[in-house]
């Protein structure tokens, strides 16, 4: 298909709308997921087939058209199964298609998919060819930047502690916030030893023994970041849980934090 007007001539441009969907996958975007299949290489029998598989549903065996028998079962599949299957099986059709990528437009499924998400407030996007969550652009770039650096400056062990966080805020259908939490001051107290040279310690001795690893007073700031999740993720207390926005603040946190420690102190 021919690129489209507004693309070949940059009038298109993806406007981040505020999130407003993540536990849900409205009834416009089930429909989008169709047609873009469609318009990227799919017909309504393969398609049928991946829905099926991925639902653990039994075609029927009374469609034999394509159109419109097939393609109003699959809308019918999409549309009537739970929301977070949807995005089970935007993921099998990414699978499919790179598993022959010269049979289907890959990459523009996944670009225009995600700037669906973006302009519709949809609180997920395609990376790698996995449904994860997406935060709002600056803690997006926050993360990415700091993902980066971590690499840049081999802090391995911390960037796999900040993907797990970012993949416990992910998960469906419903995230884990407790782990996610977790698995930030993992990363920033792995990154935080390493600045010190003390590889025994935890965070909170840290924060009191190096203080000038940060900028004072940022030290005070991680140390009752710490203490939040001391709380709030390490030591659970009856009728202290911690909401998905407050996990999405201390994971930001943390991967700017990280980025700083390992800029400021890696090899």
């Amino acid at each position: 298909m021919t690129e489209q007007f507004s693309k070949r001539h940059g009038y298109h441009q993806a406007h981040e709308a505020e999130i407003s969907v993540r536990q849900d996958a409205p009834h416009e975007l089930r429909g989008i997921v169709v047609q873009l299949a469609y318009e990227c290489g799919f017909r309504p029998q393969s398609l049928r087939s991946l829905v099926c598989r991925v639902l653990r549903k039994r075609p029927d065996q009374n469609n034999w058209s394509e159109y419109p028998n097939i393609d109003n079962e699959v809308h019918d599949l999409v549309d009537d199964c739970d929301w977070y299957r949807v995005y089970d099986i935007i993921e099998g059709i990414v699978g499919a298609m790179r598993e022959t990528p010269f049979s289907y437009e890959t990459e523009r499924f996944e670009s225009e998919l995600n700037d669906y998400f973006l302009e519709n407030g949809i609180g997920w996007k395609l990376s790698n060819g996995m449904i994860e969550m997406r935060g709002p652009e600056v803690f997006e770039k926050v993360v990415g930047i700091a993902e980066q650096q971590l690499e840049t400056e081999n802090f391995s062990t911390t960037r796999n502690e900040l993907h797990e966080a970012l993949r416990d805020l992910s998960r469906r259908p419903a995230p884990d916030i407790t782990g996610a939490i977790q698995h930030s001051m993992a990363a920033l107290e792995c990154v935080a030893r390493e600045a010190c040279g003390d590889a025994k310690a935890n965070l909170g001795d840290i924060m009191k023994r190096h203080r000038d690893i940060v900028p004072r007073p940022l030290d005070e700031a991680i140390a009752k970041v710490w203490g939040y999740a001391s709380e709030n993720a390490r030591h659970i207390r009856e009728g202290r849980e911690s909401t998905f926005e407050e996990a999405e603040l201390i994971v930001g946190m943390v991967a700017a934090l990280a980025a700083y420690l390992a800029r400021k102190h890696g090899a």
